[in-house]
């Protein structure tokens, strides 16, 4: 396991999960409710800038390695797993939602590793739509989190559920991509 920079931050992703998830457990008498939704959404907001900077700083410092290409898409669903959970027991995002998430980043990652077993691994690599699916679900996630309102007018409750809903359904066509890649492989 190289220690260098880009994992270092990779694995404090993975050191904010247990924050995240326990700031919402915290007395009140420490934190209020409207604070621990601010403290939340900024604990992911850092885990999803981190996730830029440990890859630019791989490619900037040229410290990219097998583990580090490994343990970055494993603290990304880890993490979002973490806040998808949250918000389902806050009762902020609806259980199929998260579920359709959840499955889907735990299938397709099965089937990389499948694919990677058979020497296919780029037939199953990060699609377009996988990305955008990403974006949305990152801006999703910290707005559910805050649960307050934007500029004094807009409702981050609903801002988030539209977008949370937009990338389930990127989720299913990514889910689709992935899988219709692998298909050929299917009967090997």
């Amino acid at each position: 396991m190289p220690l260098n920079l880009p994992n270092l931050i990779t694995w404090l992703r993975i050191i904010l999960i247990p924050l995240l998830i326990g700031i919402f457990y915290a007395p009140d008498e420490w934190l209020a409710p409207g604070g621990k939704n601010v403290a939340a959404c900024a604990v992911f907001v850092v885990a999803a800038l981190s996730d830029w900077l440990d890859g630019y700083l791989a490619r900037a410092l040229n410290q990219t390695s097998a583990f580090g290409a490994f343990l970055d898409p494993v603290a990304d669903k880890l993490i979002v797993a973490a806040a998808l959970i949250v918000l389902l027991q806050l009762e902020r995002v609806e259980p199929v939602i998260a579920l359709i998430i959840i499955g889907r980043e735990i299938a397709i990652s099965a089937l990389r590793e499948w694919m990677a077993k058979l020497g296919q691994s780029g037939s199953v690599a990060v699609a377009y739509v996988g990305k955008v699916k990403t974006v949305t679900q990152m801006v999703a996630i910290p707005l559910l989190l805050y649960h307050d309102t934007l500029f004094g007018m807009i409702s981050t409750q609903w801002l988030g559920t539209v977008l949370i809903n937009i990338a389930a359904v990127l989720t299913v066509i990514s889910m689709v991509h992935y899988l219709r890649r692998a298909l050929p492989y299917a009967s090997g």
